[in-house]
């Protein structure tokens, strides 16, 4: 539903978005991640017609932006929650909206109730919170019941509740069929939720892959397992140090963490050898440290480093 192709922004000398090329699909929750100043609110906008590429192309449905008649029916976008006139309500802001699109006034208290702000709807916008203004502009974009979901940043501001909250919302349009496309730096929330992933840094695509596909890239083969026979642990030990390229380290509870197989290589082995496991689990990475790693290079912000005795 998303079409990217090698899109390019240039500001003055600094060029923000360096040739990026993918697709977003429908039916799936397509994680955006790049560190700060990588490009990602810029492709964006670039996909919302807000600012012109320098070359390339960004389409929707086939379509550029600024050729949909009803955008809010095709695409429901949050950029940035703030983005209310202070002194105009919650429910004015998307009536405002709904019109201009030729959308029923009764879908406007729909989705302030999917959002939680019924109750806060006639408040004006600027005495929001951050949480509530997210909530808000979640409401924006799904006012027009569109196809196609673009949302940056979405859990600013909201306590853990609303953060699932926005996790559920997500995974269900997708589930209906729509295309999701989210960026976010909370990882761990990121690694629940989206399906696929496209990391960018200094404006150019590293990776465009699945979800499980760049955890078992950034991971490798690694299991834990707990034996809880101490003869049957020495000898699954004597095995797997007879396998090349196998590391074995036996932890104080007697569990054991073998580098260079997977749990099924290693369940497989312990199996031959009569060997009962009370536990047994691959060992992956987080999103988080995948990510870091992937990224290391192309942090433009950086912060100072420290040792491991936590000097500067």
């Amino acid at each position: 539903m998303i079409s990217v192709r090698g899109l390019t922004k240039r500001y003055g000398g600094t060029l923000a978005v360096d040739d990026l090329t993918f697709d977003v699909e429908a039916g799936r929750v397509t994680g955006f991640l790049g560190p700060n100043g990588a490009g990602k609110s810029t492709t964006m906008r670039m996909i919302l017609g807000l600012d012109h590429p320098t070359r390339g192309r960004a389409l929707i449905a086939g379509r550029p932006y600024a050729d949909l008649r009803r955008p809010l029916r095709a695409v429901g976008a949050m950029l940035d929650a703030r983005a209310v006139h202070p002194a105009r309500s919650g429910r004015a802001h998307l009536i405002a909206q709904a019109r201009t699109n030729g959308i029923p006034v009764s879908r406007v208290d729909q989705v302030l109730e999917t959002v939680g702000l019924s109750t806060a709807a006639r408040r004006p916008a600027g005495a929001y919170s951050l949480g509530m203004s997210g909530r808000l502009g979640v409401a924006g974009a799904l006012l027009g019941d569109p196809p196609v979901l673009i949302l940056d940043e979405p859990v600013n501001g909201l306590d853990p509740d609303g953060v699932r909250w926005i996790r559920r919302l997500v995974r269900d349009q997708a589930a209906e069929g729509r295309t999701v496309f989210l960026s976010s730096h909370l990882m761990s929330e990121m690694q629940l939720t989206a399906d696929r992933l496209v990391v960018i840094g200094r404006g150019r695509l590293l990776s465009d892959t699945s979800m499980t596909e760049f955890l078992a890239a950034a991971s490798p083969p690694s299991a834990r397992a707990s034996v809880p026979d101490p003869e049957e642990r020495a000898a699954l030990v004597r095995a797997l140090m007879a396998v090349d390229g196998v590391s074995v380290e036996t932890a104080a509870d007697g569990g054991l963490t073998v580098e260079g197989r997977t749990a099924a290589e290693v369940g497989d082995l312990a199996h031959r050898h009569g060997v009962r496991l009370h536990g047994l689990s691959d060992v992956r990475v987080s999103l988080e440290q995948a990510y870091m790693d992937l990224t290391a290079r192309s942090v433009e912000y950086a912060t100072g480093g420290t040792d491991e005795g936590g000097r500067p």
